[in-house]
This record gives C-alpha cells, sequence and structure tokens, in this order.
C-alpha cells in the first residue's frame, strides 16, 4: 500500500502540474496561432491550425506599430536600470554586509522597506516635476531603479553574507585596499546573484506598463507594452495584428527568461539565505 500510494500521489502531483502549465501556456498557443490567421478568422480566437500562414502579419505590426524605435526605447530602459541596479546594489550589499552596525543597519532597513510600500504616484510626480525628469528617458530609467532596489538589495545582502570574511582578511592581506577588494576579489564571486538580479529586474522593467503611461507623455517614448496599447487602439478589430504585437512583445522577454531560468533559482535560493 505504501509503495502505490507513493506512486499515485506521483502522478496525481504530474496530472496536477500539467493542468497547470496548460492554463499558463493555453493563452500563449492561441496568440501565436491566431498572429498568423487572416482577420476574419481570427476574431474566432481559436486552437484551429490557420488555412493559410499570414507571415505578413509581423511585418505589418513592425511597419504601422512602430515596434522597432518601440523596442529600442524599452531595451534602453531594461538595460539603463539595470546596469545602475547591479552596479549599486553589489557595492552597497558588501558594504552592509560587512558592517552591520549603527547607520548601515539602518539604510539597510530603510531601503528593504520599499519591498512593501506602495508607491505613491501623487507625491512621486512633483517629485520628478522638481527634477525636470518627466516625460525624459534618464528620468524613467532612474525610476526603474529606485522602485527594483529595494528587492534587490535583499537578495545582494543575503548571498554576500554566504562569502566567507576569511576572503576578505586574506585578500587585504596581500595588500587589497577598499575598492581592490571589492572589485578584484568579491565582484567576481558575485555573478550568480548578479545574473539572478538582471534577469529579474530586466523582466520586470521591460513588462512594466504604468509607469511609462504617467511619466512619458510622448508616444515616440514609450516602450513596446505602451505600443501594444497604442497599437490595440488603433487595430482593436484585426485580432491577427493584436496578437502578432503581443507576441512581439513578449518574445524578448521569454528569451531572457528561457536563457537565464537556471541563474535565477540558483541566485534565488542563495540569497535567500540570510536577509
Amino acid at each position: 500500500m505504501g509503495k502505490t500510494g507513493k506512486i499515485m500521489r506521483g502522478i496525481i502531483g504530474n496530472v496536477v502540474t500539467v493542468c497547470i502549465s496548460l492554463i499558463v501556456l493555453l493563452p500563449l498557443a492561441v496568440l501565436f496561432l491566431n498572429s498568423f490567421k487572416t482577420s476574419a478568422q481570427a476574431n474566432r480566437m481559436t486552437l484551429s491550425i490557420p488555412t493559410k500562414w499570414m507571415f505578413a502579419n509581423y511585418g505589418k505590426v513592425i511597419q504601422q506599430g512602430k515596434l522597432f524605435s518601440s523596442f529600442l526605447n524599452g531595451l534602453l530602459y531594461a538595460a539603463g536600470s539595470v546596469t545602475i541596479i547591479v552596479i549599486v546594489v553589489s557595492a552597497a550589499a558588501f558594504v552592509i554586509a560587512r558592517n552591520q552596525k549603527g547607520v548601515n543597519r539602518f539604510l539597510y532597513y530603510f531601503i528593504i522597506s520599499g519591498i512593501a510600500m506602495p508607491i505613491n504616484n501623487v507625491a512621486l510626480m512633483k517629485v520628478m516635476q522638481a527634477l525636470h525628469l518627466v516625460n525624459t528617458r534618464f528620468g524613467i530609467i532612474l525610476l526603474y531603479a529606485a522602485i527594483n532596489i529595494p528587492l534587490s538589495l535583499f537578495l545582494a545582502f543575503g548571498f554576500v553574507e554566504t562569502i566567507p570574511r576569511e576572503v576578505d582578511e586574506a585578500a587585504v592581506i596581500d595588500g587589497c585596499g577598499p575598492h581592490q577588494l571589492f572589485v578584484r576579489v568579491i565582484a567576481p564571486m558575485l555573478k550568480p546573484i548578479v545574473s539572478t538580479l538582471f534577469i529579474l529586474d530586466f523582466m520586470a522593467v521591460w513588462n512594466d506598463f504604468t509607469m511609462p503611461l504617467y511619466y512619458l507623455n510622448n508616444s515616440r517614448k514609450w516602450p513596446m507594452t505602451l505600443a501594444v496599447y497604442n497599437f490595440f487602439g488603433a487595430f482593436e478589430h484585426s485580432w491577427n495584428l493584436v496578437a502578432a504585437d503581443i507576441i512581439l512583445t513578449l518574445a524578448p522577454v521569454l528569451l531572457v527568461f528561457i536563457i537565464g531560468q537556471k541563474y535565477i533559482v540558483g541566485g534565488v535560493s542563495a540569497g535567500s539565505v540570510k536577509g
């Protein structure tokens, strides 16, 4: 009975896992198939195979939806903010983890409190206006960096604490100063958590919709998420084109996730040991 029960639990677990996976994958499959259909066929939004594969839908979407410029905007915002996050968080996590007394510990808890605190868009708008950052690419990059730093610092801090202090002592004995210690010794050891932060923050920035909507008034500066929103308003009756637009928007972040999923699991697990 014990062996049979174990087998049955395994079968049930696999069935549940497959069902949950289908819930996630079916909408993507519907979008993918309908993106190659004619407008009349796509209006039904079914899983049927297209009678004629309309590859021209993607060319039309790229041309009329101005996706190339939106892609470059989204890539700039994601890459720029993630670069700031990785540099700032790596250095801050090392300093705080190695000296947790006094103001450092206060700053750590003050920063990570941003994980739970909601964003006050009214106050944030006033700050952005005072700094002349509204409707600027640099402003939205800084905004994304500030929003994602709390969780990133929490994960990086936990990872740095797993690095033995003996490594620091050995480097100092060999003549390393504080900056050399971080750049030459500690930074190379942070590769797992840096890779994790890059992937998680890149996906978060790429998929965000609200921040560009509030703080970018010029459509030429919109990322791909807002380009889809704008495209849907113009082609709301052409579901084949809308589906193609969504697929093109999802493709970069899905590619990043597929390539880096092993880093996400390893980095989050390591960064969650302490914190």
